[in-house]
């Protein structure tokens, strides 16, 4: 008699991106004056919700509050940039899981790092490193690596870690991960296998919306012994519902990340 196989993922796994930023405001407001530097002090890590982005945050949580999601998560991970557990929190304190439901940080989940693009708008990379706004055209998002800073595979290198985490400590859970518009679309590409143009095309479709829902769903025929299967991406319900609008600017380097 063939054994059946242990479940290895959670029921349901939300990718939820932070809720509009302080960061994400000052860059549109950098690109519609055409500035080089986008005006925002102090360390990206520190950055927090815009006023807009907390009313985001609660929406979302009131939005699984009512049950739309067909649940609420029982374990929280979040990225350690005050934005992420900023939406974290509000989502939790708005009922979005139980009151007392840890939110665990993991660094793993933080935002791809730009090195020296940090704070530069487009022309601003353009006029001050030349040579990396020529390099980045070459080698592309995906391989490119400012210095001091990291690429899609960098991020996309710590993320496979993040899902084998997931899978030995949370299977038969559901799961929700906050973090940031790089990390929902990098982990796409882990959970469903993409190539470097699949989940390009993916991202040139669009940016992803702040306090929008990514989610997976456990089904036991997929693959060898079960896999995560793509429910929705990019759901803005939970915000379009709320008298909150939908935002979805890219955060503070200039150049899509």
């Amino acid at each position: 008699m063939t054994q059946a196989v242990p479940q290895r993922w959670p029921d349901i796994l939300w990718i939820v991106r932070h809720g509009e930023s302080a960061g994400n405001v000052a860059r549109l407001a950098a690109d519609a004056v055409g500035a080089h530097r986008i005006d925002v002090s102090g360390r990206d890590v520190d950055v927090p919700l815009s006023p807009r982005g907390e009313e985001q945050a609660a929406a979302l949580g009131r939005w699984f509050a009512k049950g739309e999601a067909h649940g609420r998560p029982d374990v929280m991970l979040a990225s350690p940039y005050l934005r992420a557990r900023e939406t974290a929190r509000l989502f939790r304190a708005a009922g979005g899981c139980a009151a007392a439901e840890r939110i665990c940080v993991d660094e793993r989940l933080r935002e791809k790092e730009f090195g020296v693009l940090d704070g530069l708008t487009t022309s601003g990379i353009a006029a001050a490193l030349p040579d990396q706004a020529a390099f980045r055209r070459l080698l592309g998002k995906f391989y490119h690596r400012p210095p001091g800073g990291e690429s899609w595979c960098d991020v996309i290198f710590r993320l496979r870690s993040v899902m084998d985490t997931v899978a030995l400590h949370h299977p038969g859970k559901r799961v929700m991960i906050v973090a940031h518009q790089v990390v929902v679309l990098c982990l796409r590409y882990v959970i469903e296998g993409l190539s470097e143009e699949e989940i390009l095309a993916i991202d040139r479709a669009g940016d992803v919306a702040n306090c929008s829902v990514t989610e997976y769903r456990h089904d036991p025929a997929h693959g060898r012994g079960g896999g995560l299967v793509l429910h929705r991406y990019n759901e803005t319900a939970p915000v379009e519902e709320s008298p909150v609008a939908v935002t979805d600017a890219p955060d503070r380097t200039g150049v899509a990340a």
